[in-house]
């Protein structure tokens, strides 16, 4: 893992990019808790791991002793032995006190797992459930999957490297199929989502930035407004176009929580007019100007307030 630096006012922004250590295979690298602690401790200075990051690759957390918080898009996340924490591309990333948790860190690049993996698991779907709290009868499998998964990644010696990189990857296909379908994400509903709100949802994802206008999707797909509305509700517990500004809302936050645009040029990136109409449709939902958040994300420690993602409720 390889963070670079750069000033943004008050406090500096964490750009991560993905590099495995030296003589590791490409794509895929584990680690101890421990092991993130020292190497946190050299290369980013006493701010740690606590600045907003916004990894391009994945991270699975678990903990096998002590605890953990976790923020995740804003939302605070308790993590104890047993649990996992999945946090996809994309994702704003706030790190807790890390002296008291053990356990193993698995970061991923996109394109490390085959095809089939990936789409079985819904590796990238960005709707997946971030905290998952799998049964006990679940636990015993995961905890050795991720073992073996460790082993593997200090046994490259008496082996070719094409070998290493293939039971690697074929250790952590067993360990994300398994956590995608044999564990229960905390406030998962009891049904599918419904094909129309699977739709919908694609399309906001897909359209987001270049409307926000309810109307404009139910032509699109097909539906009428009233429909796209009682899906949502349905799928998500917010209507059609409240969980469209929250998605807006929530890539917001991400830019200013990251980056160091300016809010006009957020805007501009987000669709809106101007900057006055971001700002305004920002504190209307909020409660806060889009640089009185920056200003919070970047100064807070500790528990967050509840997520304008899609689908909280």
């Amino acid at each position: 893992m390889t963070v670079r630096r750069r000033h943004d006012g008050p406090r500096e922004i964490a750009d991560i990019g993905f590099a495995p250590a030296v003589g590791t295979p490409a794509g895929v690298e584990i680690m101890s808790l421990a092991q993130l602690r020292e190497r946190a401790a050299v290369r980013m200075g006493t701010a740690g791991l606590a600045v907003p990051q916004r990894p391009t690759f994945h991270h699975l957390i678990t903990l096998s002793g002590g605890s953990l918080w976790h923020t995740v898009d804003f939302t605070g996340y308790a993590l104890t032995p047993g649990s996992w924490l999945w946090v996809r591309p994309g994702q704003v990333q706030q790190w807790g006190e890390l002296h008291e948790a053990e356990g193993t860190l698995i970061l991923f690049e996109c394109d490390f797992l085959d095809p089939g993996t990936v789409a079985a698991a819904g590796v990238d779907d960005p709707h997946a459930p971030v905290l998952h709290v799998p049964g006990p009868e679940e636990r015993p499998a995961l905890e050795t999957a991720v073992n073996h998964l460790a082993l593997e990644s200090q046994a490259l010696h008496g082996i070719s490297l094409e070998a290493h990189v293939a039971v690697e990857r074929h250790l952590l296909s067993a360990l994300v199929l398994r956590l995608a379908q044999r564990t229960a994400p905390v406030g998962s509903p009891a049904a599918e989502p419904g094909e129309t709100f699977v739709s919908f949802r694609e399309a906001v994802e897909r359209d987001f930035t270049r409307t926000r206008r309810l109307e404009d999707y139910a032509r699109t797909l097909g539906y009428s407004p009233r429909t796209l509305s009682r899906a949502a509700l349905a799928g998500a517990g917010v209507g059609a176009k409240e969980f469209i500004d929250r998605r807006v809302i929530l890539e917001a936050r991400r830019l200013l929580a990251h980056g160091d645009q300016s809010a006009s040029r957020i805007a501009a990136q987000l669709g809106f007019t101007s900057a006055t109409n971001f700002s305004k449709f920002f504190h209307q939902r909020t409660g806060q100007s889009p640089i009185a958040f920056r200003a919070t994300v970047r100064g807070r420690s500790g528990p967050s307030g509840q997520s304008d993602a899609p689908g909280s409720g």
